[in-house]
């Protein structure tokens, strides 16, 4: 992949005047499942970047540099991305303040540039297990990738297009830059055995945290939404109802990505079609609209 092209970040924008809070018609249980993407991604995405800036001087190889900068530059982006989606939520009634805070919490302090609970780690070792934290999600971030690039379900539930290109367009990318966090891990996590102990210690604690971070956003944006009103609640019986109809990714599909990442000889290019998520970047109306915006300033 490195040798073919450069990962870099793509300077999209999306119009969301006329995206309706129900996204997906008469679907607000996968509508507001998938939207707990907004809110996590703000927060975590910039965090991301921040403990890759930490690791920065540690990266001893030229090509990996290229691909961690690259990276860098398309988690901002879709950083960005999501907040304006936050602030259209917040413009049709939808405060997600309260819930974002707690995020906001966690990445700012829990996961901050010190140890939490007066945790005796060196700053090098804290700096591993954060790394190993980030590779363990982008391990989730792939796989949700994939699956929206290939849910042709959604695209028969007549969903809202400029959110639909948003959410191809983010999993396109993360398909893209899949192993890059992976790689710096390996990088920058110190010799085996404690850099496998390490990276299963990661996932081990990443994979509950974002199911319950998923389980508990979802019961927040339904509980809040003001055109429900009260009238529906999360439940697991409405989740695996829009899983049914391929409007979310199956539970097989999200679980088993935890033990593929537990081999030893795992790596994630293993993971979704790097060529599906390049077709798709080449047809995204805000890829395409950023591409020649980038066309056009090179030629004034």
């Amino acid at each position: 992949m490195r040798d073919r092209y450069r990962i870099a970040p793509r300077r999209v924008s999306f119009d969301w005047q006329h995206t309706p809070l129900h996204w997906i018609p008469d679907e607000p249980t996968a509508t507001h499942v998938i939207n707990v993407l907004h809110l996590l991604l703000p927060a975590g995405e910039r965090w991301f970047v921040k403990v890759f800036k930490e690791a920065l001087p540690l990266v001893r190889d030229e090509a990996l540099l290229k691909d961690v900068k690259g990276f860098m530059g398309q988690e901002s982006t879709h950083s960005v991305q999501h907040s304006y989606v936050l602030r259209h939520l917040a413009e049709q009634g939808l405060d997600t303040g309260p819930y974002t805070r707690r995020v906001d919490f966690l990445f700012d302090v829990l996961l901050g540039d010190r140890p939490p609970f007066g945790l005796r780690l060196s700053e090098r070792e804290w700096l591993r297990f954060r790394l190993s934290v980030i590779a363990a999600v982008e391990q989730f971030t792939a796989v949700l990738g994939d699956w929206v690039l290939r849910a042709d379900s959604l695209d028969e539930a007549e969903p809202d297009p400029v959110m639909l290109d948003l959410l191809r367009w983010h999993g396109a990318e993360e398909v893209e830059h899949r192993s890059v966090a992976f790689d710096m891990y390996q990088h920058c996590g110190g010799p085996d055995p404690a850099r496998y102990a390490r990276r299963l210690l990661g996932m081990a604690i990443t994979a509950p945290m974002l199911f319950y971070l998923w389980g508990w956003g979802a019961g927040y944006l339904i509980r809040h939404d003001p055109w429900l009103a009260g009238r529906l609640r999360y439940s697991l019986r409405e989740h695996n109802r829009a899983v049914a109809k391929g409007l979310l990714p199956t539970w097989r599909e999200l679980g088993s990505a935890v033990p593929r990442y537990a081999r030893r000889s795992y790596h994630p290019s293993q993971e979704g079609s790097l060529r599906k998520a390049l077709d798709y970047l080449a047809t995204s109306p805000a890829a395409r609209a950023a591409a020649g915006a980038v066309g056009r300033a090179a030629l004034s």
